[in-house]
């Protein structure tokens, strides 16, 4: 019998694991109960059990070409994302929810978003499409994150692993160290960037007018919606979220730095200054984002082409999947226990 991780994943399969707990959440929302344990505990730890038991990767695809169905999955999860957000809020804020499944159904939803929502909408600005685009910054819009839409493209893509990318993390920093100035220097670089495109073509709006007034509008639209407790727990989701997304950018660019050449500038970007993780199960949950390293080699190749190529030069391998490896981050002294010695390794080479 094949074994079944010998072969590219498919759309199915993607779409599979992606909208499993979008679906559970769903039924959490709507019927509370044993669904927002369930969701709870898919989203905080069986599905990270499986990865660590399991621990493989599928194989590579053969080409580029994007398989049927794939912006349509993009398209789906992303509507997903404004149902839960919607329908989550309508639930925090029902006076007949006990706080243990409150409580519960918040770190449910936030894990979704922060994961699954994250790496959709971060797949969607990618893309050549002006309406997928759009699509991927309002999700981003919606998480009080916009700003994330102009950093990631304009600063990170092209700085990463170089002092001037704020969410590469730096050699024996923390996560609660890198959180704050992250945060704060990429809606900084975000915006610097956009004022020169600006400057460089007159007449162009800033998009940071959407990203910071969206935000407000959402934020208004929630307290007239769900009132001021709504707004509550909506902030609170909004931060969980971004911490989850600063975690990943922790995660996958920790230590790793670009070397400077005889000409002044970094060397290009290659496999060795990101952080992959071959897990199969959150690779498929988080549609290819663990596969880190050729996104920022082909930054406009769909989820279903990334590679690991681990038969070609060495590139750095996280020794658990990235939502484990982004919980270790949260304890760092423990993360440098299992970090730092392969930092070192790979700036050994």
């Amino acid at each position: 019998m094949p074994d079944p991780f010998d072969r590219p994943a498919t759309i199915p399969a993607f779409a599979l694991f992606a909208l499993l707990p979008g679906l559970l959440l769903l039924a959490a929302c709507l019927l509370g109960g044993v669904w927002i344990w369930a969701a709870l505990i898919w989203m905080g730890g069986a599905s990270q059990i499986v990865d660590t038991v399991i621990a493989r990767g599928f194989a590579d695809p053969v080409d580029d070409r994007a398989p049927a169905g794939t912006d349509a999955l993009s398209v789906l999860l992303a509507g997903l994302h404004f149902v839960l957000l919607i329908a989550g809020l309508a639930a925090l804020t029902d006076a007949g929810m006990g706080v243990a499944a409150r409580i519960a159904l918040f770190i449910a939803l936030g894990l979704f978003f922060g994961q699954v929502s994250n790496s959709n909408a971060h797949e969607l600005i990618h893309r050549g499409s002006r309406a997928l685009f759009r699509l991927g910054a309002a999700v981003y819009v919606s998480l009080l994150f916009g700003h994330h839409t102009s950093a990631h493209r304009l600063v990170h893509h092209r700085h990463v692993a170089t002092p001037m990318d704020p969410n590469s993390a730096r050699f024996g920093e923390s996560f609660w160290h890198f959180f704050p100035r992250a945060w704060l220097g990429s809606f900084r670089a975000g915006l610097e960037a956009e004022r020169a495109l600006s400057a460089a073509k007159p007449g162009r709006p800033n998009p940071y007018l959407v990203w910071v007034g969206g935000g407000l509008l959402c934020c208004l639209a929630v307290l007239l919606a769900y009132g001021a407790a709504g707004l509550g727990w909506y902030l609170g989701l909004c931060l969980y979220a971004q911490m989850q997304l600063m975690l990943s950018d922790y995660v996958q660019h920790y230590g790793l730095t670009r070397a400077l050449r005889a000409d002044g500038r970094h060397e290009p970007v290659g496999p060795r200054h990101s952080w992959d993780a071959p897990h199969f199960l959150s690779s498929l949950m988080m549609v290819n984002a663990p596969r880190h390293s050729d996104h920022h080699s082909h930054p406009s190749r769909a989820y279903p082409g990334l590679r690991l190529e681990r038969a070609e030069a060495p590139r750095p391998m996280l020794p658990y999947s990235l939502p484990v490896m982004a919980s270790i981050a949260m304890a760092p002294r423990l993360w440098r226990r299992v970090m730092d010695k392969r930092v070192q390794r790979m700036r050994d080479g």
